[in-house]
């Protein structure tokens, strides 16, 4: 049975807001969360990814939120850039309604100045990685003794890529009477003796992370270590999923099974550490917006990573650990929707998955590779194009649509995903309606640029993972 938001004690301003975002019945984990939320009380939450836990703490932190006071009242810790703008977002959204409420982004991978300019400004908000907050604690460009809600969001990932030391320095910063939410896909003992002294008689609740009826459909296949690669791109090829996300457990055999997949005509790119900064936002730009229909990624790289309508997830390297198992399955199935989880054994793994089967109760689904369809590899639907404008030139969505559908002659269908982040914006374009957009530019203009707002900001087609020969005239 479902619970309506309307049962809870919101603003009224949070009402409509949840309104308009077309809210209208909690998840479990807001339902069991929100009353113990509202009611002020400390919190650990072990929910997946998907489930909502967004709306918890942003309901929490935003009920309790003096908007004529520009001090820093909410502070959310994310272990990643991607994470933490994914966050501050869906807080922009649902504050909309609250007036002049200002939610900044702390994370690294940008410059330190003008971000401390902005702190300067005031912000009531903010969204950050623990080493760039610590960072700025340590310059005096932020104050945290206001602070009325702490969230620490995937305690356990921040944990694993060893921020611990940087949390600690960050809590000790706020203050003593606050209040804390803790939301982790998994609580081990360790972590929850390390973040023991962070929370005060916190309420505990627990949604289930791997259900085999929350959606996702969970099917294991043994093949060898010679044909994992292969495997892969059968599945692929069998499935047709529009977007997957294949796992590896090394950089290196994230490289060589992107460049295999490319080779057979997949749109496939792959998602590591040793990718810069711009490389690595570009990468997950095409992949959530649809120009890439395989990324490839270690688990580190794909930390925080949330995108929607994931239609399957693929394990090409088995983890030693059952928690892993459960973050990778968790990006599918999300918010009610099907998923599919394809996990690729080796007998060697056969250990590693009698212990998910012990962790989980139940036995895992074994189907056979024979079973498999050929299929060809499908482009992806969408190209994705870079706009040198941002935030910074004042540009929004809705201004960098109305140019793509009416000096660039788009439709509103050709028009996917349009991000403005700090630096650039990027917008996903139909595949095909791409290259008459950008040669109708180039004629108007003498080169690839888009008139937005009375300036013009020239673009670049960001090429097609497979090579498919698409390129900006000119």
């Amino acid at each position: 049975m479902t619970a309506s938001f309307a049962t809870l004690p919101l603003r009224i301003s949070l009402r409509a807001a949840l309104s308009s975002l077309g809210y209208m019945e909690m998840t479990p984990v807001q339902a069991q969360s929100l009353p113990h939320v509202l009611a002020g009380q400390d919190l650990i939450a072990q929910a997946r990814t998907g489930s909502g836990k967004t709306v918890v703490f942003g309901l929490g932190l935003l009920q309790v939120l003096d908007s004529a006071n520009p001090a820093v009242q909410g502070l959310v810790l994310c272990p990643t850039r991607e994470l933490a703008d994914q966050v501050a977002a869906e807080l922009r959204r649902l504050a909309r309604s609250e007036g002049n409420v200002k939610v900044l982004t702390l994370t690294g991978g940008v410059p330190l100045r003008p971000q401390a300019a902005s702190l300067a400004h005031g912000a009531h908000v903010v969204v950050g990685t623990p080493g760039r907050v610590r960072d700025h604690l340590s310059r005096g460009t932020l104050n945290l003794a206001h602070v009325r809600t702490l969230v620490l969001d995937e305690a356990d990932r921040m944990t694993d890529m060893g921020f611990y030391g940087e949390i600690e320095g960050v809590v000790r910063a706020c203050p003593l009477e606050r209040q804390t939410l803790l939301f982790s896909a998994t609580y081990p003992d360790d972590i929850r003796q390390a973040t023991a002294a962070f929370l005060r008689r916190p309420v505990e609740v627990r949604v289930d992370t791997v259900n085999p009826n929350d959606g996702i459909e969970e099917r294991f296949y043994e093949v060898s270590a010679r044909e994992r690669d292969e495997a892969v791109a059968r599945l692929l090829g069998h499935y047709q999923p529009g977007s997957a996300l294949v796992f590896c457990n090394t950089r290196a055999h994230c490289q060589a099974l992107a460049a295999d997949l490319q080779a057979q005509g997949f749109d496939a790119l792959a998602l590591h550490g040793d990718l810069h900064q711009r490389e690595r936002d570009e990468t997950l730009e095409q992949f959530a917006g649809r120009s890439c229909a395989v990324l490839v990624a270690t688990d580190v790289a794909a930390r925080g990573l949330d995108i929607a309508q994931l239609d399957a997830v693929i394990t090409a390297d088995l983890s030693r650990d059952p928690d892993v198992y459960v973050h990778r399955v968790g990006r599918t199935g999300r918010a009610g929707e099907c998923g599919l989880a394809l996990t690729l054994c080796t007998p060697e793994d056969r250990p590693f998955v009698r212990l998910l089967e012990e962790r989980r109760a139940a036995p895992v689904v074994w189907r056979t590779l024979e079973e498999l369809r050929p299929g060809d590899a499908q482009p992806a639907p969408m190209v994705t194009l870079c706009i040198l404008g941002s935030r910074q030139d004042k540009l929004r969505p809705g201004d960098v649509l109305g140019a793509l559908t009416g000096e660039a002659g788009l439709s509103r269908d050709q028009v996917g995903r349009i991000t403005v982040a700090g630096r650039v914006t990027y917008a996903a374009v139909a595949r095909a309606a791409a290259p008459p957009a950008l040669a109708r530019l180039n004629a108007a203009a003498g080169s690839s640029a888009l008139s937005i707002k009375g300036r013009r900001f020239r673009l670049r087609l960001i090429s097609p993972p497979a090579g498919q020969g698409l390129s900006p005239p000119g």
